[in-house]
């Protein structure tokens, strides 16, 4: 594990990252990251939408509703949940 402070700036600045997410211990991700990761998220779920509308043409109303419920509820399980 690379522990060098130095090395974690360059790395960071390299990678476009804050540096305080390869340097403090704290745990905490800085808001841009996360804004950024949550940002990946939406457009993850969105393609699994998308998807599923295209390849679930000819399917009632009612079970695109359903599917779709399926998808939203699963997306939006723990993060825990989604390795299980």
């Amino acid at each position: 594990m690379a522990t060098d402070p130095q090395l974690l700036r360059n790395l960071a600045e390299s990678f476009g990252v804050d540096p305080r997410y390869l340097l403090d211990d704290d745990g905490e991700v800085p808001d841009l990251v996360d804004t950024q990761l949550e940002l990946q998220r939406t457009l993850r779920e969105n393609r699994v939408r998308n998807f599923a509308a295209r390849q679930l043409q000819g399917i009632s109303p009612e079970t695109l509703l359903r599917l779709r419920k399926a998808i939203d509820d699963r997306l939006k399980a723990p993060e825990d949940d989604a390795d299980a």
